[in-house]
């Protein structure tokens, strides 16, 4: 069956062939933006058990077109908006997307309403990129005191972008300065074990760099 333009069939082999090459220790997180439910099934035939949507309400409606499947864990890994985020708790395991201190307030304020208290990664910008959001190093040092506080919260991991066009050498230098950045923080968040780092032009340099999840939308689906 051909859905978008390709055969579902390719989309299972494809999984497969990625989930097989990973190294022990990374997962694979299905980035299912432009996805619809059936590609993702396929997905799952193809051994993915992680989904990475961006948009809360796109989620909402392929977690229910999927709620069959009930070993699936799901990361949001798209901006979040402050008027989602309580939506955004009652969805999603893993919140990648911790970009600023009032998402972080906002979280733990939140987190004993919904009774429901995801993993999250803090978004950093290793580099310069007015595309992005995030903190940069010295500014999310520089809220550290204030984090450290928020006793509700469950910060795993460093979640980063690279700015648009990073290649080879490059690309694995930015993440080998977020995997050091992780390193100095573990003193303050000692679970902070998670780098979710790479997508599909340079999941490979990130992988090098020490990457436990790499987000993958492209390879996978067109």
């Amino acid at each position: 069956m051909m859905v978008m333009g390709i055969e579902l069939a390719e989309i299972s082999r494809r999984c497969d062939r990625l989930i097989q090459a990973l190294p022990e220790g990374v997962t694979l997180i299905a980035a299912t933006k432009y996805a619809t439910v059936e590609m993702m099934r396929a997905a799952y035939m193809g051994g993915v058990r992680h989904f990475g949507e961006n948009q809360v309400q796109s989620a909402r409606t392929k977690k229910a077109g999927l709620q069959d499947l009930t070993d699936v864990t799901w990361h949001m890994i798209g901006h979040l908006q402050t008027n989602k985020t309580r939506l955004a708790l009652s969805i999603f395991d893993w919140i990648h997307s911790v970009d600023r201190l009032s998402l972080a307030k906002q979280l733990d304020q939140l987190i004993p309403v919904v009774e429901r208290s995801p993993n999250l990664c803090l978004q950093v910008r290793i580099a310069p990129d007015p595309q992005k959001s995030g903190w940069y190093p010295a500014e999310l040092q520089q809220d550290l005191p204030v984090l450290s506080q928020l006793s509700h919260l469950r910060i795993k991991g460093l979640m980063t972008m690279l700015p648009l066009g990073t290649k080879g050498a490059e690309a694995r230098a930015l993440f080998q300065q977020t995997a050091e950045l992780a390193r100095q923080l573990q003193s303050t968040f000692p679970h902070l074990q998670e780098l979710s780092m790479g997508m599909s032009q340079d999941y490979t340099e990130a992988i090098a760099a020490g990457a436990t999840m790499i987000r993958i939308g492209s390879s996978l689906f067109l």
